[in-house]
């Protein structure tokens, strides 16, 4: 999809590393609504406004929080790196309905995310959303 957008757009190439964590972020959060739109979609056939219910439990700050530090012991070095740089970032805006920890939190895992999406990596970008759906759900089965 990406590669279908810079082409259709003549967009240039340029080097992803150089992005602040907040601009990765605010791809990632874009990216990341849309994978988890597709998988409710893509479950059930429901009214719109069942599906901005399923799909808000997935993509507040605090479930993000939550797959982030699931995954922790998944992540290469270099996608902790990105992790830590979108953490440890100074948003302009106030976290709305979340801690300020899993705020944070959450804007590390966007960044992420927009970083392997904007990198080609979306493979890698889904199985992370994967394995951290599955890590959430296995640990909310045994609470």
């Amino acid at each position: 999809m990406l590669d279908l957008i810079k082409t259709s757009f003549g967009c240039e190439e340029r080097d992803v590393r150089g992005y602040s964590p907040l601009t990765l972020a605010y791809i990632g959060d874009g990216v990341y609504d849309l994978v988890i739109r597709t998988l409710v979609v893509e479950r059930a056939n429901r009214p719109p406004n069942e599906l901005h219910r399923l799909t808000s439990a997935y993509v507040k700050a605090e479930t993000q929080a939550k797959m982030i530090v699931a995954l922790k012991d998944e992540l290469t070095e270099e996608e902790t790196l990105v992790f830590r740089r979108g953490r440890n970032a100074k948003p302009y805006t106030a976290a709305k309905n979340a801690t300020r920890a899993d705020y944070h939190k959450a804007t590390g895992f966007e960044a992420l995310m927009g970083y392997l999406y904007l990198t080609g990596q979306s493979t890698r970008m889904l199985e992370l959303i994967r394995h951290g759906l599955e890590r959430m759900e296995d640990r909310a089965a045994h609470e």
